[in-house]
C-alpha cells in the first residue's frame, strides 16, 4: 500500500513542509524610534568623552607643532623644520612615550617631553574608557538588553513550557526558509533561557536560530528591543502562575502603542483563559489579534476524542508540521467546477474547505457548489506545493464498489467523568451535542461543593442524563466498585482543588495507573481521555493505544504555532473543533465502499460526497496497536492510492453530525 502512513514523534524531525514567503514587512526606516534611543543612551556619554579626548589630542600637537615653528626649534640633525613636518614629530611623540628618548638639544627635548605627557594622559584616559565601554557593552549583551536588528522574525514574548514546543514546531515550518530566525523575550535570565533551549530541543532546531532577550513584555521600553514592529508575527506566551489573561491584557496593549508596533504590521497570536475576557482582548488587539481559548478548545478536543478510536493521532496530524498540515492555495483553473469535482480533481492533496472572496470560510460545502474564480482551495496537504492540479489524470472511482447510503442508529453511550474542574461544563455541553439520545454521563468528584453547578448543568443536557457521586478517585477500592466494563469513555480531569498543578497531575496519574491496571486485569475496553495541566508531565504517562489519549497544553502549543504561521487557520480549527458545522469523524469503512475489496481511494472519496462528506483518510483497525505505524491513521492518501478496507476499519471524514 503505497499511502504515506503518519509518522508518531516526540520532537519534529527534519524533513518540513515548505511555508509560503512571508508577507512583505514594513522597511527598516520604520523601526520604531524609541528602540534606536534606548541603544544610543547606553554609549552617549562615553561617545560624548571619546570626542573631547579627540579634541584635547589635536590641541596638543598643534601646539607643540606650533612652539617648534615659532621658536626654531628643530633636531640637531636638521637645519629647520616646516609646519607639516612639525606636526609630524609632535604627534609621533604623543603616540609613542620611547620617541623622545632620541631627541637631542634641551629646547627641542623639553617642548617633546610635555608633548609626550600630553599623549600619555590621553592616551589612557581613551583606552580607560575603551575598555569600559567594551566591558558594559559585553554586561550588556549577557543580560539580553541589546536591540535586536532582525526584520521579518518570529516573535515570542513571555516563557512557559509551551515556548520549547513552538521553537520545535517553527523550526520545522522554517527549515526551507532563508536564515529563519526567532526571538525570545521574557523575564528570565538570558542565558539560562539560552541553556534550556539548547539542552531540551539541541539539533532540532536545525538551521533556525533563537535569540534570546531580557525584558518585561508588558513594558514599552522593553519591548523596543526585539523589534516587534518588523516581525512576522507575534506570539504571546502567558506564564504558567494563575491570572495568565492579565499579562495577555497587559502585553497586548504594550503591544498596541504606535510607537512600538504600528497597527497592521503583523498579526499576533495569543490565548485566552477567561471567556469574559475576550472581547476585551478583542478591542486592544482589533483585527491584528488571533486569539485561542485555552479551557473551550481543551474540552472541545477531549469531547470529540473521547468518543472516536484514532481521533486524537488525526488531530495531532494536522496540528503539527511534521507530515500533513492544511494550506491555503488559489488554483483558478478550478473555478466553474463543483465541489464533488474539486475533491477528484488533485492527487497529492485532500480540499477540505473553501475561503470566499469576502473572507468566510465553508468547511465540508455542499457537493453542488460552483466555486467562483476567486475562491481559495483550502486542503490537507505535505507542502503548500502538492496543492496543485496534477499532470496525469487521477484515478476514476469505481461505481460498482460504492455502497448505498443506508440509514443507522447509534446505540447510548456510557460515559464516566472522575475529578472536576472548569472545563468540566463546557465537556459536558459538548459532549451533550455528540451522544446520541438516552446516554448517561457520571461525574465522580472527591469535592461536594460542586454538586449543586453539576445538577443545574444536569437540567440543561438534552441527550444525556447526568448523575454524580462524591468519592476519591485515587482511591483503587473506588474504583474497583465502578462498572468499568459497561463503560465506553473515560475522562480524567485534572482537579480543580488541588495545591498546585503539580499535585493535580500527579492524582491524576494515580488514577489512570489503577484504571489502565483494572482494564488489563478485567478485558474492559474502553478509551480513556486524561487531562494533564503540565505538559512536562505528559511524557510520564505515554498512550499505549490509540483509544489513550493526553490532552495538555501541548496542544495549544502546536496551535498557536499554526496560527503563527497561518492566521487565517484560526477559523478553520474553531470551526473542526466546534459541534456546531463540520466536524472530523472515523465512520465505518463498509458504509461507504465494499468490504475487502481493493479499490483507489477515490472510491472512498466519491461515495464520502455522496453522503455530503469530504473524505480525507482511513484507519485500518489491524494496526491499532502500533504507535510505529500511527495506530493505522493514513491522512491525506493519493487519490490512486488502492486500499482495502475492511468491516472493522474505518473512514476519516468531515461530516455534519
Amino acid at each position: 500500500m503505497s499511502a504515506r502512513v503518519v509518522r508518531a514523534r516526540r520532537f519534529p524531525p527534519s524533513s518540513p513542509p515548505v511555508r509560503t514567503a512571508p508577507p512583505a514587512r514594513p522597511h527598516r526606516s520604520l523601526r520604531t524610534r524609541s528602540a534606536y534611543a534606548f541603544d544610543r543612551s547606553l554609549s552617549r556619554g562615553s561617545v560624548a568623552l571619546i570626542g573631547w579626548l579627540g579634541v584635547l589630542s589635536v590641541t596638543v600637537v598643534v601646539l607643540g607643532a606650533t612652539i617648534l615653528v615659532l621658536l626654531g626649534l628643530h633636531p640637531e640633525d636638521a637645519e629647520s623644520i616646516g609646519a607639516a613636518e612639525a606636526v609630524w614629530q609632535s604627534l609621533m611623540r604623543a603616540l609613542d612615550a620611547g620617541a623622545v628618548g632620541a631627541d637631542v638639544g634641551w629646547a627641542f627635548r623639553a617642548v617633546m617631553l610635555l608633548v609626550t605627557i600630553g599623549g600619555l594622559f590621553i592616551l589612557s584616559t581613551l583606552i580607560g574608557v575603551l575598555t569600559t565601554g567594551i566591558e558594559g557593552r559585553l554586561e550588556q549583551l549577557r543580560k539580553g538588553r541589546s536591540v535586536v536588528v532582525e526584520d521579518g522574525h518570529s516573535l515570542i514574548l513571555g516563557w512557559s513550557p509551551k515556548v520549547l514546543v513552538i521553537l520545535s514546531e517553527l523550526a520545522v515550518a522554517n527549515a526551507n526558509v532563508a536564515r529563519p530566525r526567532v526571538v525570545v523575550m521574557a523575564e528570565r535570565d538570558k542565558v539560562e533561557m539560552e541553556d534550556e533551549i539548547r539542552e531540551q530541543l539541541g539539533d532540532l532546531l536545525g538551521d533556525t536560530r533563537v535569540i534570546c532577550r531580557s525584558g518585561n513584555p508588558m513594558s514599552i521600553t522593553d519591548l523596543a528591543i526585539v523589534s516587534p514592529a518588523t516581525a512576522r508575527s507575534v506570539v504571546l506566551v502567558a506564564p504558567e502562575e494563575d491570572h495568565r489573561d492579565r499579562f495577555v491584557l497587559r502585553g497586548l496593549l504594550a503591544l498596541s502603542d504606535p510607537s512600538v508596533r504600528p497597527p497592521g504590521s503583523n498579526h499576533i497570536v495569543a490565548t485566552i483563559e477567561d471567556p469574559a475576557n475576550r472581547e476585551v482582548a478583542r478591542i486592544i488587539g482589533g483585527d491584528d489579534v488571533r486569539l485561542l481559548g485555552v479551557g473551550d478548545l481543551i474540552a472541545r478536543i477531549t469531547a470529540q476524542t473521547c468518543r472516536q478510536s484514532g481521533l486524537s493521532v488525526v488531530i495531532h496530524e494536522l496540528l503539527d508540521f511534521d507530515g500533513d498540515e492544511i494550506y491555503f492555495s488559489a488554483v483558478p483553473a478550478l473555478a466553474g467546477r463543483t465541489w464533488r469535482e474539486v475533491l477528484l480533481s488533485f492527487e497529492t492533496c485532500s480540499p477540505i474547505g473553501l475561503r470566499h472572496v469576502d473572507g468566510t470560510i465553508a468547511l465540508n460545502p455542499p457537493a453542488d457548489l460552483v466555486l467562483g474564480a476567486d475562491d481559495v482551495v483550502i486542503a490537507i496537504a505535505a507542502d503548500d506545493d502538492r496543492v496543485v492540479l496534477p499532470d496525469a489524470p487521477v484515478a476514476s472511482p469505481i461505481e460498482v464498489h460504492i455502497q448505498s447510503p443506508t440509514a443507522t442508529s447509534m446505540p447510548p453511550e456510557r460515559t464516566l467523568v472522575l475529578g472536576w474542574n472548569d472545563r468540566g461544563t463546557v465537556l459536558l455541553r459538548n459532549l451533550d451535542a455528540y451522544v446520541p439520545d438516552n446516554s448517561t454521563v457520571e461525574v465522580v468528584t472527591s469535592h461536594p461543593d460542586v454538586q449543586p453547578a453539576l445538577e443545574e448543568l444536569g437540567a440543561e443536557l438534552r441527550t444525556m442524563t447526568l448523575t454524580t457521586r462524591t468519592a476519591d478517585i485515587t482511591r483503587r477500592t473506588v474504583l474497583e466498585e465502578m462498572a468499568l466494563g459497561a463503560i465506553d469513555h473515560v475522562i480524567i480531569l485534572a482537579d480543580a482543588h488541588a495545591a498546585g498543578r503539580d499535585e493535580a497531575d500527579t492524582d491524576t496519574m494515580i488514577t489512570l495507573l489503577h484504571l489502565r491496571d483494572l482494564a488489563a486485569r478485567h478485558d474492559c475496553h474502553f478509551a480513556v481521555v486524561t487531562e494533564v495541566l503540565d505538559s512536562r508531565n505528559r511524557e510520564l504517562l505515554r498512550t499505549t493505544s490509540a483509544d489513550d489519549f493526553i490532552v495538555s497544553e501541548r496542544l495549544i502549543s502546536l496551535l498557536m504555532s499554526q496560527v503563527s504561521e497561518t492566521p487565517a487557520l484560526e477559523t478553520v480549527f474553531t470551526q473542526l473543533f466546534d459541534p456546531e458545522g463540520s466536524e472530523i469523524y472515523l465512520r465505518p469503512a463498509h458504509h461507504y465502499v465494499q468490504p475487502d475489496v481493493a479499490t483507489p481511494f477515490s472510491t472512498v472519496v466519491a461515495a464520502a460526497a455522496a453522503r455530503g462528506e469530504t473524505a480525507i483518510g482511513y484507519r485500518l483497525v489491524d494496526l491499532g496497536d502500533d504507535p510505529a505505524r500511527a495506530h493505522g491513521v493514513v491522512v491525506n492518501p493519493g487519490r490512486s492510492t488502492e486500499v482495502r478496507l475492511g468491516r472493522g476499519d474505518r473512514v476519516i471524514v468531515l461530516a455534519e453530525g
